[in-house]
């Protein structure tokens, strides 16, 4: 990812990302039941690296099968990019886990910024205590063997309600998760700077008295003021 674009990205909220997706016809890009697991919540932006699982199946997954180099699931653990976010379809299967402390630790130590799923994790404690950003369903002891075959690394995948592509640039804060296309990430950035400054003056008007309307969404007289505010370089009223 490009500095400039990952340095705009670390200024900007999920919610902001959001708004500026959805002004450019990208509607489907918040992952539903994904949730900050951190205590407190911690920040994620990375490049998706994912893994898709399956419905279980008998000659799929077995105990002796983890080993082997061709595990979809291992060869994620080992192959994800550093930097980047190990996105896992889950199925949206929540009392099922994906990983649980060992593999997070793996993750952690191979320098992976971040876990999203929207299945759940087991040893919540342990892998919340890795350090590791953790974004899943919540806590589920049963492994993954329970229910889900490692299917696919690197294809597109659903999570959350969410297509992810290998490549799309993730973020996360308290509000949850969100995906951009990765041809889109240099516009949202860009155009999402602007907008929380807009939203910085228009939050200082409405707190000194000023009515929502012609404020937020501004208008002709607002926005005059606010090139006045750029201009004058950005005061506290």
């Amino acid at each position: 990812m490009d500095q400039l674009i990952h340095d705009q990205l670390s200024q900007i909220s999920v919610a902001t990302i959001t708004m500026q997706l959805l002004k450019k016809g990208i509607r489907n890009t918040w992952m539903s039941g994904v949730k900050p697991l951190n205590h407190p919540v911690k920040r994620l932006l990375g490049e998706a690296y994912t893994l898709r699982f399956v419905p279980f199946r008998e000659d799929l997954v077995s105990l002796d099968k983890l080993a082997s180099l061709d595990n979809a699931q291992r060869r994620a653990i080992e192959e994800a990019t550093a930097g980047g976010v190990l996105v896992i379809d889950g199925r949206g299967v929540s009392d099922i886990a994906v990983l649980g402390d060992i593999l997070i630790e793996r993750l952690k130590v191979r320098g992976v910024a971040g876990l999203v799923t929207d299945g759940g994790i087991r040893d919540l404690e342990e892998c919340r205590a890795s350090g590791l950003t953790l974004y899943a369903a919540g806590a589920a002891a049963p492994a993954s063997l329970v229910g889900h075959s490692p299917a696919e690394v690197q294809c597109v995948v659903g999570c959350g309600g969410v297509a992810v592509v290998p490549g799309d640039v993730i973020v996360g804060d308290g509000d949850g998760i969100v995906v951009i296309p990765a041809h889109l990430a240099g516009d949202v950035a860009r155009d999402g700077v602007e907008q929380e400054r807009f939203e910085r003056f228009a939050k200082m008007k409405v707190s000194g008295g000023a009515p929502a309307y012609g404020t937020y969404p501004p208008n002709d007289q607002t926005k005059a003021e606010y090139q006045d505010w750029i201009r004058d370089g950005e005061p506290k009223f």
